[in-house]
């Protein structure tokens, strides 16, 4: 495909994908980033191609990345991602459901998370409540099953 074709690194085709299809790619590279030990360590620019500008991830306040619960823009993401791959040194997507149309989806997602600090597994799901514009993530709300077992698999007793 052509660059003229392209808007910001994603094809006119993968624009128009509905909402998971989008997110199938963003896990992916999320994934990845999270591996490769996040900033500093790994290439932002593949996470970054699905994340619309105004992108906002809110997420629940209380667990060690969180930070102040709201993330916006490209650049709040990132620092998102950095705390985040802080954090955990994997995390695999064991299960997932969805259900949406071209611009929402609802993702439930079981993962194992490894704790960096201690070495610890959490087997745990994640409900996802996702909007897209324009084959980009827009805004991001994720709801913990147990955010008591994701906040002790970090830190030590």
């Amino acid at each position: 495909m052509s660059i003229e074709n392209q808007t910001d690194g994603v094809p006119a085709a993968e624009r128009t994908q509905d909402a998971w299809a989008v997110m199938e790619r963003f896990y992916r590279a999320e994934a990845a980033y999270v591996a490769a030990g996040g900033l500093g360590k790994a290439d932002y620019d593949e996470v970054a191609a699905y994340l619309d500008p105004e992108v906002v991830l809110h997420q629940a306040p209380g667990l060690p990345f969180t930070g102040t619960g709201t993330w916006r823009g490209r650049d709040g993401m990132e620092r998102f991602l950095a705390a985040f791959s802080e954090t955990w040194t994997s995390m695999e997507f064991l299960e997932q459901e969805h259900w949406g149309d071209r611009d929402t989806v609802v993702v439930r997602n079981r993962v194992r998370f490894r704790a960096r600090a201690t070495g610890r597994e959490v087997d745990t799901q994640i409900m996802q409540l996702i909007r897209v514009r324009n084959g980009r993530m827009l805004e991001c709300r994720p709801f913990y099953w147990d955010p008591a077992a994701v906040a002790a698999a970090t830190s030590h007793p």
